[in-house]
């Protein structure tokens, strides 16, 4: 392994197998992203998936097929070993969750790699806007909503959101700040009522974990870079490797780097 930057040393006991939990607010400084590996016959398709989804598929990098190592995202990432818990998909199915899978490497996939809304967090946290997961040390909460992506080949399905709870002010604030990082899901798409969105439980988040929405808070939803793996469900590719939702790629780069001004 390289030695010398901060994604090196976060990334080593994940790459080690010692660390395979959810990675909110393991590190508040680097960019996170989701990940979809895919073969090469479906890439095609799913790279347009995520330029029409712009919001819930904001694209960090896509490798060169075969090759697992992401350059552009840090000089010495494997994607085989740098996820702290990925899923194994078979036609549609998820099939395993293992921590590493360099035996089920393969010449022909490509990686692709979204942004993830763990990068804004900092941001939120330096402009002094709890986040109750974070808190908690939690998975941030996750759902599926009524909401249609647009379709790409076989790749269509509903967006997933994020739910952050929060007072009003906060809230407004929130909008201002996350507006600035549109490579990682940018602002929220929706504040308030779940029902509108086709949410009915906020207790029962269908990823990641439940946190209290207190009576003087509303929710607010992000976009989530769990989408694909919706958009996997229906178009059951007979093999596809993803992160399990919450556990992300920890890259080298900087979150401020992905602000706009």
């Amino acid at each position: 392994m390289s030695n010398g930057t901060a994604g090196d040393l976060i990334r080593a006991p994940i790459r080690a197998g010692t660390w395979t939990s959810h990675t909110s607010g393991l590190s508040r400084d680097l960019v996170q992203g989701n990940v979809v590996i895919l073969p090469q016959a479906l890439a095609t398709d799913f790279l347009r998936y995520c330029q029409r989804n712009p919001k819930p598929c904001p694209l960090l990098a896509v490798s060169e097929p075969g090759d697992p190592m992401l350059p552009a995202l840090g000089r010495d990432i494997d994607i085989r070993s740098d996820v702290p818990r990925y899923r194994v998909w078979r036609n549609g199915e998820l099939v395993d969750e293992p921590s590493n899978i360099a035996a089920l490497w393969q010449d022909d996939l490509v990686t692709f790699v979204i942004g993830c809304s763990f990068s804004f967090e900092q941001a939120l946290l330096d402009s002094g806007i709890p986040l109750r997961h974070v808190e908690q040390q939690r998975n941030v909460a996750m759902y599926r909503t009524n909401i249609a992506t647009n379709a790409a080949g076989p790749f269509n399905g509903p967006m997933v959101v994020t739910m952050r709870p929060m007072k009003a002010t906060d809230a407004i604030r929130a909008i201002q700040i996350t507006s600035r990082f549109p490579n990682v899901h940018g602002a929220p798409v929706h504040i308030g009522s779940p029902s509108l969105i086709g949410i009915d439980d906020l207790s029962q988040p269908h990823y990641g974990d439940p946190v209290e929405v207190k009576a003087d808070e509303l929710p607010v939803f992000w976009a989530c870079g769990v989408t694909p793996q919706a958009a996997i469900t229906q178009a059951r590719p007979e093999f596809c490797i993803t992160h399990a939702p919450g556990a992300m790629l920890i890259t080298d780069l900087l979150n401020h780097q992905l602000a706009s001004f």
